[in-house]
């Protein structure tokens, strides 16, 4: 084995270790860390692709109707706008119960009275005391709270309550707890999900639960959404000031079974007491260490069987389909904001998240979960994995080394799903994936790495094509090239001979070389000076750009200075070309600054280390706009800005073809240091004109343009100012006027 290659192996395991350790730092990141999220969002993502991917393996059972009575659109058009009287509601829970109904859980607020009309007619004739003793009588007659507390206590029901982390929202009554803890504890180290506060129901629906033989429990609503948003997991039980309650699923089913009460089992570890369960009657729900559970979703929406509210209330459902049933009242409605998102599916109604998680505690067998000690397992599994994968992949040739990480990834999504398919063991996916994912990435790039040196001796054959000064820099300081696709803020220049097609036209082709040759020989030693790498040549164009391969703070100066010497090159060359016979030639000139992207791009056949963007087709367009305005040389804003060391000329605010945002171009003069004071004068004096005429004072601005016309030799630009003030003129104020032009053209 070659010295090289032992270095390069021995790099690959350092490198593999490296990772492997990164990867259990990630699985161990504190609650409430980056990481910690992070790894939840992932693993989350993971859990809904494997929850899907497996519905069509989870059991359903029929052996326990639950039925979701669906304040839906249809009752609302029927029945009206919910929130309904308590009358309404109190019609509803009677046809339920008349139907054989065994358990209501309502997953609705009864957190406010409603008004008494008796009530309401006090209020508004205060003066009149002859109606009291006429209306007394009937106040309890037409008081719908009472109504429906009566209503209510003809069987199990489960209203629905809100805890909350403000102390501000602390309202209505809880009823005592009947969930304790298998022994005696501070309750204060229990692991449970500790809430200060509550909504809970009116005085008279506690009364009403509070009378003899009243079946009437309440039972927090409150969805536990993960950090993205969506709702994995359901909590069993809630803490409130040391009293444990459960939720509206929870309690439906211990309603349904007749259990007094139920026992939350704990376990202590490091002072605190964690919850590993729920035993309700004969059955045990496994949990977290905070009392939740994956919500056992039967498939997508309306898994579970909906009845419209309205067809109870209008009896238009038979009974038997009612009988016997535990009902879940609440709404699909996109109107009343229950709707949330869920691993299978967005607008899923909230009210079925209750639905599925009563399934759940009545069948555990379809709870998935995740053992206390899978993460203890996982550092384990990620450790031995890491150290033999770093031993083993730098053995491999790059291709197997491939094949194996793909194959390993393989193999552990399967084993994921059929864990979770026989067993319901929801095993965390993304640090395992993660660790198979760099090992095998790093060694294949290592690996190829390796391979590619071998060949550098054919490097030597091509040296000849590119200048060695910038291969020296490159290899010199890898790490401050790339010809990787990036996105970047760089100057592009673009150069233009002018009327090119006649001066070709009027030499011989052996002469049209000479000439090209001659004049793109120091074009480009110019640009090359002035740290600018050469695009393209097309024609008698050449492209250029600042800022990459290497970095360049001063990419516009640089730009423009370039710009500079390329027309002193070409005044000189002109003399030259005359003398020989030739035309006179003449360039346009357009430089853009902005962000653009630059990399080795193009075909399998072909590539170019080249620059694409909006920002790059602007310089272009800014070169064609050159001989629009009798100039040599034009900017954008963005190179002005960057290129603080010269002094310009405002041209234009322009519109150029494809673009509505007007961009500012402006002539570079020469460098502050060196403008003389006429020129100084004669600049102030343009830029009077032209801020005379962006804010439309016509007469004035065509008086000092008129002057320039006569002091300056760019008589095309100013008699174009001229002749465009005469017809903006014609038009009168131009109200929310930018001052652009727009251009037709490129």
């Amino acid at each position: 084995m070659s010295l090289f290659r032992f270095s390069a192996r021995l790099t690959s395991i350092l490198i593999g270790l490296t990772l492997t350790a990164l990867v259990i730092a990630f699985q161990l990141s504190p609650h409430g860390t980056f990481g910690y999220e992070q790894l939840n969002k992932f693993d989350g993502i993971f859990y809904d692709l494997r929850l899907k991917a497996t519905l069509q393996y989870r059991e359903n059972f029929n052996d326990t109707k639950i039925l979701i009575i669906d304040i839906d659109e249809k009752t609302m058009r029927e029945q009206g706008r919910f929130p309904w009287s308590r009358f309404k509601t109190a019609e509803l829970v009677d046809r339920l119960f008349e139907a054989g109904v065994i358990v209501i859980a309502f997953d609705v607020m009864f957190s406010e009275q409603e008004q008494n009309p008796i009530e309401l007619i006090y209020q508004r004739h205060p003066d009149k005391l002859e109606l009291q003793g006429v209306l007394n009588p009937l106040k309890d007659s037409v008081n719908a709270d009472k109504h429906l507390a009566q209503s209510l206590t003809q069987g199990d029901v489960i209203l629905g309550v809100l805890f909350e982390d403000q102390l501000v929202a602390m309202s209505g009554h809880l009823p005592d707890t009947v969930i304790r803890t298998d022994k005696e504890i501070d309750m204060s180290k229990l692991t449970a999900v500790s809430k200060p506060a509550f909504i809970g129901v009116i005085d008279e629906l506690y009364q009403a639960a509070q009378a003899e033989d009243a079946a009437i429990n309440q039972a927090f609503m409150n969805s536990t959404p993960d950090a993205d948003g969506s709702i994995r997991r359901a909590a069993l039980i809630i803490k409130h000031k040391d009293q444990l309650y459960g939720s509206l699923a929870f309690e439906a089913v211990r309603a349904y079974l007749l259990a007094e009460q139920a026992t939350v089992l704990t376990a202590t570890q490091g002072g605190y007491h964690n919850i590993v369960g729920v035993q309700l009657e004969e059955s045990f729900i496994p949990t977290d260490i905070n009392g939740s559970v994956l919500v056992p979703y039967r498939g997508g929406k309306r898994s579970f069987q909906y009845i419209s509210a309205t067809d109870v209330i209008e009896g238009r459902v038979d009974e038997a389909v009612l009988a016997d049933s535990i009902v879940f009242v609440g709404t699909s409605a996109v109107g009343l904001a229950d709707l949330r998102e869920t691993p299978v599916g967005i607008q899923y109604p909230g009210v079925e998240v209750h639905a599925n998680v009563a399934e759940g505690i009545l069948h555990p067998e379809v709870l998935n979960y995740t053992p206390d000690i899978t993460y203890e397992l996982m550092v384990l599994y990620l450790f031995v994995f890491g150290v033999l994968a770093s031993w083993i992949f730098p053995r491999l040739g790059p291709i197997n080394m491939a094949i194996t990480g793909t194959s390993l990834i393989f193999i552990t999504v399967l084993f994921n799903l059929l864990v979770l398919v026989l067993w319901k063991i929801a095993l965390p996916l993304t640090t395992p994936l993660l660790l198979i994912f760099l090992i095998t990435t790093a060694n294949v790039s290592i690996g190829f790495i390796t391979e590619r040196s071998q060949k550098r001796k054919i490097k030597g054959f091509f040296d000849q094509y590119v200048p060695p000064a910038h291969i020296d820099k490159m290899l010199s300081e890898p790490d401050s090239v790339t010809f990787d696709g990036e996105r970047k803020v760089m100057s592009v220049l673009f150069s233009d001979i002018r009327s090119f097609t006649t001066i070709s036209e009027s030499l011989t082709a052996s002469e049209l070389k000479q000439l090209l040759n001659q004049y793109f020989s120091p074009i480009t030693e110019t640009i090359l000076e002035n740290k600018g790498t050469i695009d393209k040549y097309v024609g008698d164009m050449v492209m250029a750009f600042w800022g990459a391969p290497l970095d360049d703070a001063d990419h516009a100066t640089n730009s423009i200075a370039a710009a500079f010497d390329m027309l002193a090159i070409t005044a000189k060359l002109r003399e030259e070309f005359v003398a020989q016979g030739w035309p006179e030639i003449h360039v346009g000139i357009g430089i853009n600054t902005g962000e653009m992207n630059v990399g080795d791009m193009g075909s399998e056949f072909r590539r170019a280390y080249t620059v694409l963007g909006d920002a790059v087709n602007l310089g272009s367009r800014l070169e064609g706009l050159t001989k629009f305005y009798g100039l040599e040389f034009l900017v954008s804003e963005s190179t002005k800005d960057q290129a603080p060391g010269y002094a310009y000329r405002a041209i234009d605010k322009v519109k150029v073809k494809g673009k509505n945002e007007a961009v500012a171009i402006f002539e570079p003069i020469k460098r502050l240091a060196d403008l003389t004071a006429d020129e100084k004068e004669q600049l102030d004096l343009h830029n009077q004109a032209y801020a005379l005429y962006l804010e439309q004072r016509w007469d004035e601005a065509s008086q000092v343009f008129t002057k320039l016309l006569n002091l300056s030799s760019d008589k095309l630009l100013y008699q174009l100012y001229l002749d465009r003030i005469k017809e903006l003129e014609a038009l009168g104020y131009i109200e929310f006027w930018d001052g652009s032009y727009t251009h037709t053209s490129k």
